[in-house]
């Protein structure tokens, strides 16, 4: 019996849509990249998504000091 995308379902998917588009536009920006240059031995073997993780959570940080 095929299951029919509920309103949630379809909310889950524009979400993981959404945050694939900003993982994207994060990644290619010049700041990302710079950030990505300073850290670069504390980032091996983190995949994109934990850095762009990292990056966000230490640009939060900073910015509310």
């Amino acid at each position: 019996m095929e299951q029919i995308p509920t309103s949630s379902d379809r909310h889950l998917s524009l979400e993981a849509h959404i945050w694939h588009d900003l993982k994207y536009a994060i990644s290619a920006s010049s700041g990302f990249q710079r950030w990505q240059l300073e850290c670069n031995a504390q980032l091996q073997g983190l995949r994109l998504e934990q850095r762009l993780q990292r990056y966000l959570r230490e640009t939060l940080e900073t910015l509310a000091y």
